[in-house]
């Protein structure tokens, strides 16, 4: 890999995660005008026990600064990143093919990135051949919007997850989620949700139904100033009984109640969730696009 004079490259170490996230910062205020990340979001990632850091990164550094990095957080999935002042010198040029490469050695059949929309390495990855797969938006309730409770289904009940029940709010979300994307380990699902640094018992709720049954969880969380709603999934058999919205209100509200100033949340098009979360009052507050790189064989 070609750098420009007086930078090197060498993997990233859990001791560099507030460097990768304040580099996430810069970025994020540069494209899109809002922070949603924080030490803690890099460091649950990296965590994960299915997730190598020495193999599966790389930083590049002008002197002590890191000033770009790539990171294969799944075997078909990655980050760059490139400070916005160092934006300009071939540094997401070369970091690329890295990424594609790396991803070619773990067998996977592509690889694939999340960008702002219409911004910076939206134009280099489609100038790479990248493909559009989907749309996905950060939603946000504003500073001041009122969290109007929503109604649960009669014999509905919400509340706090008991360690017990870890393993089948895990087979919830999970079967959910599976829906449009691979199914997770219970080892990396635990890492990010009740490993999370800072954990505490109201980030992670469940619905039960009349019989006592876990039919929903949703996994809330602060960073700064902001609630973060992770995860919200309904059984597929209890669904169209408004108990997604009534679990979205429950953790703006608790998230609120715990300091949070505007609450906010992400999501995309293979959803179909749009609707009910501006149906609460959210308002899209960036736009994003999932691009993918066919891999021919190494």
């Amino acid at each position: 890999m070609r750098l420009p004079d007086g930078l090197t490259a060498r993997p990233l170490t859990l001791d560099d995660a507030a460097a990768v996230t304040e580099l996430i910062v810069a970025e994020e205020l540069h494209d899109v005008g809002q922070v949603d990340v924080t030490v803690d979001d890099v460091v649950s990632e990296w965590q994960r026990p299915s997730y190598d850091i020495a193999s599966s990164t790389l930083g590049v550094f002008d002197g002590d600064r890191l000033v770009a990095y790539a990171d294969l957080v799944y075997p078909d999935f990655g980050y760059t990143g490139v400070l916005p002042t160092e934006r300009g010198r071939g540094l997401g040029t070369a970091l690329a093919p890295w990424l594609e490469a790396l991803a070619r050695t773990r067998g996977s059949a592509l690889i694939s990135n999340q960008v702002p929309r219409d911004g910076a390495a939206h134009r280099l990855l489609a100038a790479r051949g990248y493909r559009e797969r989907w749309t996905a938006w950060d939603l946000e309730l504003p500073e001041g919007a009122r969290v109007v409770a929503q109604p649960l289904a009669e014999g509905h009940a919400l509340r706090d997850a008991r360690p017990d029940e870890h393993e089948v709010v895990f087979d919830v979300i999970e079967t959910a989620f599976s829906e449009w994307r691979d199914r997770g380990t219970l080892e990396d699902f635990a890492a990010m949700v009740w490993g999370r640094p800072g954990h505490e018992p109201w980030n992670l709720r469940v619905c039960t139904d009349p019989e006592g049954t876990i039919v929903g969880a949703t996994h809330v969380y602060l960073t700064g100033d902001a609630g973060y709603v992770a995860r919200i999934a309904v059984r597929r058999d209890r669904r169209g009984r408004g108990l997604a919205a009534a679990m979205l209100a429950d953790g703006f509200g608790l998230a609120r109640a715990h300091g949070a100033v505007r609450c906010y949340l992400a999501t995309d098009s293979r959803t179909g969730a749009l609707g009910l979360y501006e149906k609460v009052g959210m308002v899209i507050s960036s736009a994003w696009v999932n691009l993918a790189l066919d891999l021919g064989p190494s």
